[in-house]
């Protein structure tokens, strides 16, 4: 399997960087037949900089991975969901105990729920009790084979999503348990929209994609195209055959997504994301403290073994011994993560554009990558 390494030299007098072969290895392994069409990895420390490659961009073609692919990031989007509200908290405009009945009246009530119990805080770690609207039944269909080439590019609002994920009753009271929803982060974002008085799009570029100069990422709405150049996005569009066809799921109305999922961002802009958000320049002290406090995710439905939940961001201890802080993703034809040492100096950000390898590739690169001396 054909491979790209490109490396940044190293500021004079540090010592030399790591030999990264073996993340190599794990690269082209991801994507050799089989496999993934293709994989990027974009690692950062105090040795600078080390961008690997494996695989192509697309298959028809065989152009390979670039670091200025763009790609669908999954449920990474929730760290800067989370970051936003954060934010608003340290102004003084909302509080984390405030309840979702303050900000959206009516809007959470019967079937169970009650938006007079629950805050956004339950909101930003999962332990609301609301179900996620993707896990029901009939919306799940939706997505799955033939269904989703007549539903690819379907508009939903977020007010839709929500009504869909409190047609299934309350599992548990809040507070009681973890688990995970989109649904939390749609309600998280709508009380952003009411106090901004604008579109989550452009509170994140105000606050976010500006001040940090992030200029390959986005939130896309109903666009279903990714702008300017990308990698494609392949999947089996889960279905369940032993040998599934894989199809070119990159061009797709996201607004299925959007808070919880939406964004478009590169290997690179999520380098200085989370490289920000990790080192406390995103957010005050108190309101960094509050995203970096975790709670179990083990709950009626089982999570990724060996992490804890906070607000918009995870932390993983790793089968290596490491724990990597951050947060991870995936959409049809993306897996995506962005973890790295608690103190943020140390961060891989990478992505595979096909759905099928799963999560455990991202748990082999970030295992060789931070191996057992990296904790937290």
């Amino acid at each position: 399997m054909t491979s790209h390494v490109s490396t940044e030299a190293t500021a004079e007098g540090t010592p030399a960087a790591p030999d990264r072969s073996a993340l190599q290895q794990v690269l082209d392994r991801a994507t050799a037949p089989g496999g993934a069409p293709g994989a990027v990895v974009d690692v950062r420390d105090g040795h600078g900089a080390w961008f690997g490659s494996a695989g192509v961009s697309d298959t028809g073609t065989g152009e390979k991975r670039r670091p200025s692919d763009r790609f669908r990031i999954g449920s990474t989007t929730k760290a800067f969901t989370a970051t936003l509200v954060l934010q608003l908290a340290a102004e003084g405009r909302l509080s984390l105990d405030d309840t979702i009945e303050q900000w959206l009246p009516g809007m959470v009530a019967g079937n169970g729920y009650d938006g007079r119990a629950i805050t956004i805080r339950q909101l930003l770690n999962h332990t609301s009790g609301i179900f996620n609207y993707g896990n029901d039944a009939e919306f799940f269909k939706k997505g799955i084979g033939a269904a989703w080439f007549e539903h690819r590019y379907d508009t939903y609002t977020p007010a839709q999503l929500i009504r869909i994920g409190l047609a299934t009753p309350a599992p548990f009271a809040p507070g009681d348990a973890f688990l995970y929803s989109n649904t939390n982060y749609f309600l998280a974002a709508l009380i952003v929209e009411k106090i901004t008085g604008g579109t989550l799009a452009e509170a994140l570029t105000q606050r976010i994609v500006h001040p940090l100069g992030l200029a390959d990422t986005y939130l896309p709405g109903t666009e279903p195209t990714i702008q300017g150049p990308c990698t494609r996005h392949y999947s089996t569009l889960f279905a369940s055959d032993a040998q599934p066809e894989i199809h070119d799921a990159t061009d797709m109305n996201q607004s299925f997504a959007w808070a919880a999922g939406g964004i478009i961002s590169t290997t690179g802009d999520l380098q200085r994301f989370f490289g920000a958000l990790l080192q406390g320049h995103l957010l005050p002290a108190e309101q960094q403290q509050e995203m970096f406090t975790t709670v179990d995710t083990t709950g009626p439905v089982p999570w990724i073994p060996g992490t804890r939940y906070g607000l918009g961001v995870f932390s993983w201890a790793l089968p290596s011994g490491a724990t990597v802080w951050g947060n991870a993703g995936a959409t049809y034809g993306s897996w995506t993560c962005a973890m790295g040492s608690r103190d943020g100096k140390h961060l891989l950000t990478g992505q595979v554009n096909g759905d099928w390898s799963g999560l455990g590739v991202l748990d082999e690169i970030l295992s060789t990558e931070f191996g057992a001396a990296a904790g937290g």
